[in-house]
């Protein structure tokens, strides 16, 4: 089984949209007309992002909510390149054990991504 996509519902539909563009490469693409507004986010001519407005209203922490979502990438050092020129604040984790490493950031509206990057995986 592979998840498909995945739907944010953010307050702020125009900076997510650029900030997916610019920070995973996604690329707005084709959507159904749904009567309301938002975007499909593509990669390698799949949908893998949906976005939808939302009020921005936060959620309890007792509330059930996907807490993060997880995009796997390659190029690790040079995404977090990437991220240090466009001062993208983020924090890292390294998990020698799986031979994984990864970064979290988040989304203008606070929504949290993993990137999840293993072929760098060697730990200085």
């Amino acid at each position: 089984m592979l998840i498909d996509h995945v739907t944010l519902r953010t307050a702020d539909l125009e900076g997510t949209k650029v900030f997916l563009e610019d920070l995973l490469g996604l690329t707005v693409g084709a959507r159904p007309d749904f009567g309301f507004p938002g975007y499909w986010l593509y990669d390698e001519g799949e949908p893998v992002v949906h976005l939808i407005p939302g009020a921005g209203a936060t959620v309890g922490r007792d509330a059930e909510t996907i807490d993060h979502v997880g995009f796997r990438l390659q190029g690790y050092q040079a995404f977090r390149k990437k991220l240090d020129d466009a001062a993208t604040a983020y924090s890292t984790m390294d998990l020698p054990e799986l031979g994984e490493r990864r970064l979290f950031v988040r989304t203008p509206g606070g929504i949290l991504l993993e990137l999840v990057f293993r072929e760098d995986a060697k730990i200085n």
